[in-house]
C-alpha cells in the first residue's frame, strides 16, 4: 500500500473528507426525492448499514424543495445531485444541503456556475465537480453552451486509456480538461471547498483519469466506477477499479454504483476498505469456501454469521471454518473462530479453545462469543 495522497480537507456536514480523515462510504437514494417519507426511510436504512454520506437526485424544483424536510428528518450529511438546471442547485442550498454535486458536462454556462458558487461560498457548502464519461461536454465544447449537439459530440470516437497514440487527444484528456475547466471557475472566485470525481464504466479510463489529475490539484477525490452493474458484476468491477486507486493512496470518499438495493453499495464499499485495511472499525469475516471435506453446511453458517455481524460496530475478526485443514489455524488467529467438524465444532476466543458445541448450537454459541469480545472492546 502506497502512502496516502495528501489532500485539502473539507467538511460535508459533520463528516470530514480528505486530509487525514478515514475514507468514507457514500450511497445514493433510489427513491423519488419528492416522496419524502420513502426517501427518509431509505436514508435511515442506509445509515444503519454504515453509510456516512447520502446523495439525492434533484430532477425538478419540487425535489429541490423536498430536500429541506428530508434534511430535517435525517442525520447523515445530505448531498444534492444537480444536472442541467442551476436553479435547482440554488434551491437545494436554500433547503440546507451539506454539499452540491455539479456536472460540468450538463451545466456549461460559466455565469450560471458562478452564481451557484457564490451562493455556496456564502453558506460554506462544498461542491463536488462530478465528471462522468456518459455526460461529458462535446469535444471542443467544454464551457460552450450553444451550437453543439450531444448526439454528435464526438466523445465516443475518442480513444480510451491505453488506445491513444502518443500526443493523441483521448477520453482521459477530455475528462481531465472538463474537470479543470470547472475547478478554474471555482478557484477564480476564491472557492476551495472542492471535491472531484472522474468516473467511467471503463476501469482503465477511470483509473488513468484519477491518477493524472492527482498530480495537478490538491483537492479530495470521490471515487467510483459509474454504472458498474448488478450486485455481483458491479461489486467486482468496483473492487478492481477502486482497489487499484486506493492501493495507490488515491481516494478520500467512495460510492459503489450498483443496480441493486443501495445498502449493497454500502456493504460492498465497506468490504473494499476493510480488504485494504483502510477501515478497522467494523467486523471482518474469514469464511471457508467449503469443499468435499466439510461435514456441516458451512456456507449457510458463514452467511448467517455475516448477516449478524452487520449489526456490530466493533473491529472484531471472526473466522468460520469447515474442516481440519485450515480450520484450527484460521479460527485461532481470529478474535473469535469456529472450526466445524462432524456434528460438532470447536470455538476459539483470542486464540484459545473456549468450548465445544453441537452442530445445532454453532451459530448461537459463536455469536455469544462475539458479543463477549465486543463487550471487552467497549469496556
Amino acid at each position: 500500500m502506497r502512502k496516502r495522497r495528501i489532500t485539502k480537507a473539507l467538511n460535508v456536514g459533520d463528516v470530514k473528507v480528505g486530509g487525514d480523515a478515514p475514507v468514507t462510504v457514500q450511497s445514493m437514494t433510489k427513491t423519488d426525492t419528492r416522496d419524502v417519507k420513502a426517501t427518509v426511510e431509505q436514508i435511515k436504512g442506509l445509515e444503519e448499514a454504515g453509510c456516512e454520506i447520502i446523495r439525492c437526485a434533484v430532477p425538478d424544483m419540487e425535489a429541490a424543495k423536498a430536500l429541506a424536510e428530508i434534511k430535517r428528518q435525517t442525520r447523515i450529511p445530505l448531498i444534492a445531485d444537480i444536472h442541467f438546471h442551476h436553479q435547482l442547485a440554488l434551491q437545494a442550498l436554500k433547503s440546507g444541503v451539506d454539499c452540491l454535486r455539479l456536472n460540468p458536462g450538463n451545466i456549461r454556462d460559466r455565469a450560471k456556475v458562478e452564481e451557484v458558487v457564490l451562493e455556496a461560498k456564502a453558506r460554506q457548502v462544498p461542491i463536488r465537480i462530478g465528471v462522468n464519461f456518459g455526460s461529458l461536454p462535446p469535444v471542443g465544447g467544454i464551457g460552450i453552451t450553444r451550437g453543439l449537439s450531444r448526439h454528435t459530440d464526438g466523445v465516443n470516437a475518442l480513444p480510451k486509456a491505453g488506445d491513444a497514440a502518443e500526443g493523441e487527444y483521448s477520453v482521459v484528456d477530455h475528462m481531465v480538461e472538463t474537470g479543470l475547466w470547472e475547478i478554474g471557475i471555482l478557484e477564480s472566485l476564491d472557492f476551495d471547498l472542492i471535491k472531484i470525481s472522474l468516473k467511467a464504466f471503463d476501469i482503465d479510463t477511470t483509473v488513468e483519469a484519477y491518477r493524472r489529475l492527482a498530480d495537478m490539484v490538491p483537492y479530495p477525490f470521490h471515487l467510483g466506477i459509474t454504472e458498474a452493474g448488478t450486485a455481483k458484476s458491479g461489486s467486482i468491477r468496483s473492487a478492481i477499479g477502486l482497489g487499484m486507486l486506493l492501493y495507490d493512496g488515491i481516494g478520500d470518499t467512495i460510492r459503489v454504483s450498483l443496480s441493486d438495493d443501495p445498502r449493497e453499495e454500502v456493504y460492498t464499499g465497506l468490504e473494499i476498505l476493510k480488504g485494504l485495511e483502510l477501515r478497522k472499525d467494523s467486523p471482518v469475516l474469514v469464511a471457508c469456501p467449503s469443499c468435499g471435506r466439510a461435514d456441516v453446511d458451512i456456507r449457510q453458517l458463514a452467511n448467517d454469521v455475516d448477516g449478524m455481524l452487520r449489526k456490530i460496530k466493533s473491529p472484531i475478526k471472526v473466522a468460520v471454518m469447515g474442516c481440519e485443514v485450515n480450520g484450527p489455524g484460521e479460527a485461532k488467529d481470529a478474535d473469535v473462530g469456529i472450526a466445524a467438524g462432524a456434528g460438532r465444532a470447536i470455538i476459539f476466543r483470542k486464540g484459545k479453545k473456549s468450548r465445544i458445541v453441537a452442530e445445532a448450537d454453532m451459530l448461537t454459541a459463536l455469536m455469544e462469543e462475539v458479543r463477549l469480545v465486543e463487550a471487552e472492546l467497549e469496556a
